[in-house]
């Protein structure tokens, strides 16, 4: 029996889990805006693919979460800095029996949501893909497509069984981690130092892995932020900076992170979620962070410099 899901976030993300999941024969409502949505309802969702095009039409969109009613699932596809009020619109979308599935950026997002719809509620996760809104009603997809979650404790559940099916059913990767923490803490470990070191230096990826005194500031920045995850309770692999190094070398040369990105375009961004929470995690366990306090001034700097210039 097909699920009920409902996306908050129609962007590449959403657009793209969402897609798949329709085109599968899923009910899938998305809570859209403006422009978008108005495409969405006129035309359906369109989707160019590495992995093949594929249009869903009609789709089911709305601004007022309200006219989709309950759902068994609800796929929270926005950037943590709009997070908030996602969770707000999605309290409509909740029943007793409906899960909650975070894909943010950043190891703060389960936490968020479960204090307004309550841990149980919650499956924490992250997801990797690159997908983006190439105009209204339509996703580009360049990769990926694999979405990490499972239960806060790791037990196994039905509801983890059923959403790992569906995902499968629809042409996705569904990974259940048997500890979820451990993979948002890896791809946090990760993402945080090569976003900050990414920004500050305006650099892509092939630059920083080849100038050996930026590889060493990176494995200082992964280390600091692995030590912090011990300070937390969480437990990473022996090796995860050498394995992030060598994740970071199987990266294309001229790649960069949203961050960096959003950064230098001038938009509102994650650095506060990445950077800024290994800060004040630091801050709150004892947990020195040098690297990634210098990181977060100079990225933040960076930010309102270009902001202010317009």
């Amino acid at each position: 029996m097909g699920l009920k899901i409902a996306v908050i976030g129609a962007g590449g993300v959403g657009g793209y889990f969402g897609g798949r999941l329709a085109a599968a024969g899923h009910d899938v409502g998305f809570v859209a805006r403006g422009a978008h949505l108005a495409a969405l309802r006129r035309d359906g969702l369109a989707v160019t693919s590495v992995a093949g095009d594929f249009t869903v039409a009609p789709v089911r969109a709305t601004d007022d979460p309200a006219e989709l009613g309950e759902a068994d699932f609800v796929l929270l596809a926005v950037k943590t800095w709009q997070l908030e009020p996602a969770i707000a619109a999605a309290k409509p979308l909740i029943g007793g029996e409906t899960a909650v599935v975070t894909t943010q950026n950043g190891v703060d997002a389960p936490g968020q949501v479960a204090e307004v719809v309550g841990r149980s509620a919650v499956l924490p996760g992250a997801a990797e893909v690159i997908a983006f809104l190439d105009g209204p009603g339509r996703v580009r997809h360049l990769g990926g497509g694999k979405l990490t979650f499972g239960e806060w404790d790791g037990s196994p559940s039905a509801r983890v069984a059923r959403l790992r099916a569906a995902l499968q059913e629809s042409g996705l990767t569904a990974v259940v981690a048997t500890d979820v923490w451990a993979a948002l803490w890896e791809k946090f470990l990760a993402l945080a130092s090569l976003g900050a070191i990414g920004t500050v230096t305006d650099a892509p990826y092939g630059v920083l892995r080849a100038r050996a005194a930026t590889r060493r500031l990176i494995a200082d920045s992964m280390t600091e932020i692995e030590r912090l995850a011990r300070a937390k309770g969480v437990r990473l692999p022996d090796d995860i900076v050498a394995a992030e190094l060598a994740f970071l070398d199987r990266l294309p040369a001229d790649g960069t992170t949203s961050l960096q990105r959003d950064i230098r375009a001038g938009r509102p961004s994650e650095l506060a979620a990445w950077t800024g929470t290994v800060v004040r995690l630091g801050r709150e366990t004892g947990t020195p962070t040098p690297v990634n306090s210098l990181l977060y001034e100079l990225a933040s700097t960076r930010a309102q410099a270009v902001t202010e210039r317009g």
